[in-house]
């Protein structure tokens, strides 16, 4: 299994960004890291390990970029608009520096976006933000708020970061394009975030999968189950 290091000074960050790349050829699969996690977290926590056959195959390239949330969400020490203004530099340099770069590695013209618990936010609202980016959006107990980080503060910005939110008044076509599963447990923490998520799809008549699974925690072992059943819903020619 092929795998690649890349690091780059971001001029959406003003930082230093790591990646790592996983694959030879195949569709982009763009994975998020949880809360603060590294660029590495996905590799040594097993996901990538589970989607092993699909890399192997040339079917999948899969995209492990850093998160900023310490510099953003996580950031207690400054405030709440300037962690949002960090996270919307992180949502550009994910557009901009790595999915317009990969994304006509498919006919399509279009990735997969994906992640576990607060990488399955990124993923989301990622997708809900670029939807004509996206084919796929894999959620993964992931949850769709960020007004916990917010301290009370809100503007636009926090708004258009919040897909419980902004969702209800998105109409581009794209969204009824997409692949879309929330994949949950009923005894998993976002249980009810991906509820809340589902019923505001039904509302909007987009066609999505609520997977829950049963008896199981938030937690990778979960993940590692659901990632490469997900995989398997893509289009690969």
């Amino acid at each position: 299994m092929k795998e690649e290091y890349f690091k780059w000074h971001s001029p959406n960050l003003n930082r230093e960004i790591e990646m790592l790349v996983y694959g030879h050829s195949g569709y982009p699969v763009v994975l998020f890291p949880t809360s603060m996690g590294s660029y590495h977290e996905n590799k040594d926590m097993g996901l990538i390990e589970s989607a092993r056959w699909y890399i192997e195959q040339g079917l999948i390239q899969i995209f492990c970029p850093d998160s900023v949330d310490k510099d953003s969400f996580y950031n207690k020490q400054i405030h709440p608009v300037h962690r949002i203004e960090n996270h919307v530099r992180y949502d550009k340099m994910i557009c901009h520096e790595i999915v317009e770069r990969v994304k006509n590695n498919t006919p399509s013209g279009k990735v997969v976006v994906a992640g576990c618990s607060f990488g399955g936010y990124h993923a989301a609202n990622f997708a809900f933000k670029h939807p004509g980016y996206v084919s796929h959006l894999f959620s993964l107990s992931g949850a769709f708020t960020i007004k916990n980080f917010m301290d009370g503060f809100h503007n636009d910005d926090v708004f258009y970061n919040s897909p419980e939110d902004y969702l209800y008044g998105l109409n581009d076509h794209e969204l009824w394009n997409m692949d879309i599963v929330l994949g949950t447990s009923n005894w998993d923490i976002c249980f009810d975030a991906n509820l809340k998520l589902s019923k505001i799809l039904s509302d909007k008549n987009v066609h999505h999968w609520l997977d829950i699974r049963q008896d199981q925690k938030h937690d990778w072992p979960l993940w590692i189950e659901m990632f490469p059943h997900y995989l398997s819903r893509i289009n690969f020619f």
